[in-house]
């Protein structure tokens, strides 16, 4: 299908009296350099506000391009109107035409941008509707239908025109969760079987681990880290991938580092074995949930909350003034009140510069620190 290239992408707008900014910019996105592969489902992820949505837009030609190239299998694109790009866009309000059916809004856009006939039109959506199960709704208009229905609607009007290109921003995000889980998995057998380059928008890191083949974390307007779901979650770039990517979030900890220890400010401490730390350095320390074991008989952290998952448990509790949550089996169960220790495997523990974020040590990743000044 289709290869995107992207090379110093920079969007800019002008600021309003609304924006406490300096100069009259304001910076969308900031010098991105992103290879999209051919029939690659690569997702966007970031909090919201973060520039993923103006990439995306940029891309299908919705925006303009104040700096840098967007090519597609080497051809630049990036002044050319959405219409000629031959990218097909599924947005998060479905935006479907309320006064036309199922069928009219199907073959919308094959009316306005083939020579095909009505026959071979019809017949393109009959298939699409079939493709979609949504066959029996054709001559229903979109006040009629359910949420996911109408997100089934959008899919095919997006999968009729056969793009090169599809580009989705936050498809399910009006859904309930059961339904959210279901076309997760219905757009992924889509991707597959057409074989469409995608690119799809979220702000979920559940949805995005879940259905990216690769993920490319944005913040800031700024691209973090690429790179499979495996990758980031254990071999995060920085911090910020790391808080970003897992639910629930890497629990972190600012420590001062002495030698072979860490000490928080309430008295925790580690120490390591098979490497050491800066005489004189402050770092974050990080573990996930899972790797988190709760001691019974200890006394580091106050249990909050329990939330009880029927197949696991989540264990909240405080550490001085941060809190702490642990993923544990179901079987470990203290009560709001009590007082734990907690403990972890030294290849499990993720270190940051504190100053830069950056990541150094990761689980992957046995960098020893030593000598590290933050």
């Amino acid at each position: 299908m289709t290869q995107i290239n992207i090379e110093g992408l920079v969007k800019t707008y002008e600021a309003n009296e609304d924006h406490d900014v300096e100069g009259n910019e304001i910076v969308a996105v900031d010098d991105v350099d992103l290879e999209i592969r051919d029939e690659e489902f690569l997702v966007l992820v970031g909090p919201s506000g973060c520039g993923k949505t103006t990439m995306l837009r940029c891309i299908a030609g919705l925006e303009s391009v104040s700096d840098g190239s967007i090519r597609f299998d080497g051809e630049e694109v990036s002044h050319q109107r959405a219409s000629d790009r031959n990218v097909a866009m599924v947005f998060q309000n479905y935006a479907l035409y309320p006064h036309m059916t199922v069928r009219e809004n199907l073959g919308f856009g094959l009316k306005l941008s083939t020579t095909l006939s009505s026959d071979e039109i019809e017949r393109q959506v009959t298939s699409i509707a079939e493709m979609m199960g949504i066959e029996d709704l054709l001559s229903k208009t979109p006040g009629e239908l359910s949420g996911g229905q109408q997100q089934r609607v959008a899919l095919g009007r997006a999968i009729v025109r056969e793009p090169e290109v599809f580009l989705m921003d936050e498809p399910l995000s009006n859904l309930d969760a059961k339904l959210r889980s279901e076309m997760r998995t219905e757009i992924q057998e889509l991707q597959n079987d057409l074989g469409v380059t995608t690119v799809y928008v979220t702000h979920d890191q559940t949805e995005a681990m879940a259905m990216g083949d690769r993920i490319a974390v944005v913040n800031d307007g700024t691209l973090q880290q690429v790179g499979i779901p495996e990758e980031l979650y254990r071999n995060p770039a920085n911090e910020f991938v790391a808080d970003f990517i897992g639910s629930p979030s890497i629990n972190l900890i600012t420590m001062d580092a002495s030698g072979d220890r860490l000490v928080s400010q309430s008295g925790f401490a580690y120490a390591f074995d098979d490497y050491r730390v800066g005489d004189v350095s402050t770092v974050r320390l990080g573990v996930r949930p899972e790797d988190l074991q709760i001691d019974p008989t200890g006394n580091d952290i106050e249990v909050t909350v329990v939330e009880k998952m029927g197949n696991e448990n989540f264990i909240y509790g405080t550490l001085g003034e941060k809190e702490i949550v642990a993923r544990t089996d179901v079987a470990v169960r203290p009560e709001t009140g009590d007082r734990v220790g907690i403990s972890f495997e030294e290849e499990s523990v993720y270190l940051f510069d504190v100053q830069t974020g950056d990541s150094l040590k990761t689980k992957t990743d046995q960098l020893s620190v030593t000598q590290t000044q933050v």
